[in-house]
């Protein structure tokens, strides 16, 4: 579960292919999924001079909070929601 938010897009791989059938670690798994493919978002709209500076360095800041807050809970041992993170996450249907 750690690694699914640590790594985030590689760490989704790493847990759908080693643990597919666990839904505590699949639980943080898509939630990293979510985060980087946010984190790679924010890069793309930080190529846009001036104001996509701006919002890419808010968006980067706010997601090194979630992802911080992600990699707690992934090792509390609950499976608790990153927030605005997680709605996205549980639409995914793996």
């Amino acid at each position: 579960a750690f690694l699914g938010v640590f790594l985030t897009i590689i760490g989704f791989v790493i847990v759908y292919a080693v643990k597919k059938d666990d839904k505590y670690a699949m639980h943080y798994g898509k939630q990293g999924l979510v985060l980087g493919i946010a984190w790679i978002i924010a890069v793309i709209i930080g190529i846009i001079p001036i104001l996509g500076w701006i919002i890419a360095k808010i968006l980067m800041i706010i997601m090194l909070i979630l992802w911080v807050l992600g990699m707690v809970y992934s090792l509390s041992g609950e499976m608790k929601t990153i927030p605005i993170v997680g709605k996205y996450a549980e639409k995914f249907n793996l």
